[in-house]
């Protein structure tokens, strides 16, 4: 297991104009040759939003992106015609292949924060695609199986225990409360990267809610 603290996440985005970015691996300007992915995953960005701010066009290619949003509305539109306003319990993937162009914006009154997590596909290139589940239910796993992945969304009480799931490769997210798992007590924006994981529980130390990535190849 390799935890690794939300204050080691590297900072970014653009805070004078209501961005404000966390990186937990490396990104743009920070560039770090030893946490440049884990498994599938290569990037994993907590993303601040203020009212009316957003990312304006911008492209994006052999990246499978599924974002999580914390609190308030995202509005997505991309260059394959897709408009979405994505909110919390929503799963969105926007399957780059070959190449798409999208659009994120608060365009709600109140402030935004989203989870972005971007996979390597298996296979570069293809036609772009998109997908969205509302409101998916706790402990549904939802397949990306253009980058060999498994998502599963956790809710926990305090006292709640669930299951990481076993498998080469699992990367867990925080998003909020605490829980402990492996004997680690993890807050809000902590994650772990486990390699060969098996029977792992993970307790709600409050109530909880944890994305874990469950992944097959290196």
């Amino acid at each position: 297991m390799d935890v690794r603290r939300a204050a080691q996440r590297y900072p970014g985005g653009d805070p004078a104009t209501g961005i404000e970015s966390s990186h937990a691996f490396s990104f743009g300007p920070h560039y770090d040759p030893d946490n440049l992915r884990f498994a599938a995953v290569i990037a994993c960005n907590e993303e601040r939003l203020a009212p009316g701010a957003g990312f304006d066009e911008h492209p994006h290619s052999h990246t499978e992106i599924v974002t999580w949003v914390v609190e308030g509305e995202l509005t997505h539109r991309d260059s394959a015609g897709n408009e979405t306003v994505v909110r919390h319990g929503d799963v969105q993937r926007l399957s780059a292949a070959g190449g798409v162009r999208h659009v994120e914006r608060n365009d709600g009154e109140l402030p935004l924060t989203f989870v972005q997590m971007w996979l390597a596909p298996v296979r570069p290139g293809g036609e772009p695609s998109y997908d969205i589940v509302r409101g998916i239910a706790d402990s549904t796993p939802y397949a990306v199986p253009e980058a060999g992945a498994m998502l599963h969304v956790r809710r926990l009480g305090a006292g709640e225990r669930t299951a990481v799931p076993d498998g080469a490769y699992v990367y867990v997210h925080v998003v909020r409360g605490e829980v402990r798992l492996g004997g680690e007590e993890l807050g809000p924006g902590d994650s772990v990267r486990v390699v060969g994981a098996k029977d792992l529980a993970a307790e709600g130390l409050t109530p909880a809610e944890v994305l874990m990535w469950e992944m097959a190849a290196g």
